[in-house]
């Protein structure tokens, strides 16, 4: 008699070939092989970040959607995208070079501003790109017991297929840069992308932790995630090491400026560090929910968002973050600060233009 382990693969490869008949049948295209459409309601749909190209502002979102302002968030146009992947962070770390990342492990390029982008890397190849990265390290060091494991990671993103989102991007220039996601997937690249690293190993994240966000301070290069977790690149030992908060909660970003560094998550939970990390302060916020977004104002003023629609301000020579009025609030996803010094948001509700003050 047949038992159900010896049926579940034939009843799993029946079940597959009837999705891909039907699949082909209805014509389907996969997202990350299909280029986003243009919409008259883009700038109002869900979009996820912002960020500052030059004197240009660049929003990216659902569907693969992306969107330029050169008039400070007044009016948007729709940039030719090569996949309908939803996109989750963009980065500009100058006015024509800009990347953008999302889910389906995808990276893409704009090398003219944001108005035109080219897929880099997706989710299919990823996995690959581990296994061949961490089987060269083994065959190399057959005694260190971290590369097979590296390698059965590749394997099983292999298998999974192209699922895993990335989450954030960072780049010190036009050549050096970083992608972050879930399940501690992080990615370097030298050469402006046209070619990437894995660096797990690189991280003090033993528990494989999804990296929310990367960013510089302008003196220190922060990672934040999941219970707690933050890390700080070490250029002595060329690695992202683990930095104690006394926060265990996730973290959904980082924000700060030369000598300092805030980061924020789960339940109004905003800590801010003066020494490098070695020790921190919480910012009272007097909320519970959680703070998504943050951006310095032309003041140098922290300004962070809320799932809810709040904005918080710091206060000179305080721990408090005042909570400031605000008018039909939504959920902010990410925010930047124009180039006229208004704060643009993005979240649910598509892009906005908070007034200046």
């Amino acid at each position: 008699m047949c038992s159900f382990k010896t049926l579940a693969p034939l009843i799993l490869a029946m079940l597959l070939a009837l999705w891909q008949t039907i699949a082909h049948a209805s014509g389907y295209v996969d997202v990350l092989d299909l280029p986003a459409k243009p919409s008259a309601l883009a700038v109002r749909s869900a979009l996820l970040d912002v960020a500052n190209a030059g004197q240009r502002l660049i929003a990216v979102g659902q569907r693969g959607h992306i969107l330029y302002s050169d008039d400070a968030g007044q009016q948007w146009q729709q940039a030719n995208v090569p996949v309908s992947s939803d996109l989750n962070a963009v980065y500009f770390p100058s006015p024509e070079q800009g990347w953008a990342v999302g889910n389906d492990g995808v990276i893409l390029h704009s090398s003219d501003a944001g108005v035109t982008w080219k897929k880099q890397l997706d989710g299919r190849e990823i996995g690959a790109l581990l296994v061949k990265h961490y089987a060269a390290l083994a065959n190399a060091e057959p005694t260190n017991e971290q590369w097979p494991l590296l390698v059965a990671d590749g394997q099983r993103l292999v298998e999974e297929g192209a699922d895993k989102p990335l989450l954030d991007v960072w780049f010190a220039d036009d050549k050096v840069g970083y992608v972050v996601g879930v399940f501690n997937l992080i990615l370097r690249t030298e050469d402006g992308g046209q070619s990437w690293t894995p660096f797990q190993d690189r991280t003090d994240n033993p528990q494989n932790f999804h990296l929310n966000a990367i960013t510089s301070t302008g003196d220190a290069l922060y990672i934040v995630g999941e219970q707690g977790l933050v890390l700080k690149w070490d250029d002595s030992h060329q690695r992202f090491a683990a930095v104690n908060t006394p926060y265990q909660g996730s973290y959904f970003g980082v924000v700060g400026k030369p000598g300092e560094v805030v980061v924020f998550g789960l339940r109004g939970n905003v800590l801010r560090s003066t020494d490098g990390g070695l020790s921190w302060k919480p910012f009272d916020t007097g909320l519970q929910v959680s703070v998504t977004a943050a951006t310095v104002d032309a003041q140098g003023h922290y300004r962070l968002f809320t799932q809810a629609g709040h904005m918080l301000v710091d206060q000179a020579n305080t721990a408090r973050l005042q909570v400031m009025p605000q008018q039909n609030p939504s959920p902010v996803a990410g925010a930047a600060l124009a180039r006229d010094g208004s704060l643009i948001v993005v979240g649910s509700r598509g892009a906005r233009a908070l007034l200046k003050e």
